[in-house]
């Protein structure tokens, strides 16, 4: 999809990959969400949340967290209830970073992967990670709280060669 689509409330990302080849380490991707406030929306977030570390009002929860890729269909899934959010936070940023500790691994190595934004039974975006195949980590799509408290959200294909530890605080530069 393209553009913005107003009116988001509740969404769910939802992430998919194979597991590696018998004998290779195991490929163990992450979905990270960024929350930045509404005066420092392009800054280091005020918090991320991801496999190690859960939103503090628990309006950002991760459901699932796979460490293979072993499962059927989307094995990890985050939840994120943007309209609970406070006031004061106005930009939340989703990517997913490839986890190193087998070896450099970009997302053209590994295989069968998906993203997919649906809000209710209504998938807002679906990806494959293709353009972004060199990459270790990518951004996947940003949600913007309009002056009126309405959130939209679009497309955020943009792809880092960094680490895990790294990628949550530059995830959300302009």
């Amino acid at each position: 999809m393209s553009g913005l689509n107003k009116g988001v409330g509740k969404v769910e990302v939802s992430l998919k990959w194979d597991p590696s080849p018998a004998g290779s380490p195991a490929h163990d991707l992450d979905l990270v969400a960024g929350v930045y406030p509404a005066d420092g929306p392009y800054g280091a977030p005020d918090y991320l949340v991801h496999f190690d570390n859960r939103s503090p009002d628990g309006t950002i929860t991760l459901q699932r967290d796979s460490r293979t890729g072993q499962g059927l269909g989307f094995d990890e899934a985050m939840t994120l209830e943007l309209t609970r959010l406070a006031p004061r936070y106005a930009r939340v940023v989703v990517g997913v970073a490839i986890q190193q500790g087998g070896g450099r691994v970009v997302f053209g190595q590994v295989g069968g992967t998906g993203v997919r934004v649906r809000e209710g039974y209504t998938d807002l975006l679906v990806d494959d990670f293709a353009s972004v195949a060199q990459a270790t980590a990518a951004t996947v799509v940003e949600f913007v709280r309009d002056g009126a408290g309405d959130w939209s959200w679009r497309p955020l294909p943009r792809g880092f060669d960094t680490d895990p530890s790294s990628f949550g605080a530059t995830m959300g530069a302009a």
